[in-house]
């Protein structure tokens, strides 16, 4: 796998994967899992290698509580070629130690994100993506952390449909509506949705693709345009 690069890149693209309490063990597979064939899927693959001379500089992290209940997966590496991004995915599924806190601290996991962001170098445009399945409910509120104007976080929401008697996942709509007033923010910014866990890799597809489908190819920034939660500028 290669490491950071130096060179402009087209987009810079920082996942961040929520592994709480509230993701069990079967769940939680299915969430890597998801991850890993999402980036293996080959409308994607093409996308992210359509321009190798400026590469998808891409990075992925696990996070639940608050500072310190994180962990990245993969750094920020310069995907520029199949062979990059099938070790990415081979590094995404890979057996690992979860760390796990019971509080679920989203604001802390945009900090995160914004760090690695920061040290993405000069490129495009710089995404966050945050995916997880219930609200914020410990340290810094994430409508409270400070984002730069160029930079654009984007939601993955993971949720149900609302039965009686099944409280194992949040309603997708409550925590949609939740992200995108609280998390999402930036130019066309949106918020995908996952119905449950074993939707997950459809969903993260989706999200990639239409995110690395909005870069212009050969050209720098541009105006953004309409999409979905498109005016949630801080």
């Amino acid at each position: 796998m290669t490491g950071p690069a130096a060179a402009d890149c087209r987009q810079a693209l920082v996942i961040g994967m929520d592994v709480s309490a509230s993701v069990d063990a079967e769940d939680y597979r299915l969430q890597v899992n998801g991850m890993a064939a999402a980036l293996e899927a080959a409308e994607l693959r093409d996308l992210i290698l359509m321009q190798p001379e400026a590469p998808v500089r891409l990075a992925i992290f696990e996070w639940s509580g608050p500072p310190g209940f994180t962990k990245l997966i993969v750094p920020l590496t310069d995907v520029t070629t199949a062979s990059v991004l099938a070790d990415i995915a081979d590094e995404v599924r890979e057996p690992r130690e979860r760390e796990i806190a019971a509080s679920t601290a989203i604001g802390s996991a945009l900090i995160s994100g914004l760090e690695l962001i920061r040290d993405a170098g000069t490129c495009w445009r710089r995404t966050i993506d945050l995916s997880g399945d219930g609200q914020s409910n410990t340290g810094p509120a994430p409508e409270m952390v400070n984002v730069p104007g160029d930079v654009t976080v984007n939601g993955l929401v993971i949720g149900g449909m609302t039965e009686p008697g099944d409280n194992r996942l949040m309603d997708i709509k409550q925590l949609s509506t939740y992200y995108a007033t609280n998390v999402a923010r930036g130019a066309d910014a949106f918020v995908e949705t996952a119905l449950g866990f074993a939707d997950f890799e459809n969903a993260m597809t989706r999200k990639l693709i239409r995110e690395l489908q909005g870069v212009p190819v050969g050209l720098g920034p541009m105006p953004g345009t309409d999409h979905q939660f498109a005016e949630l500028d801080q």
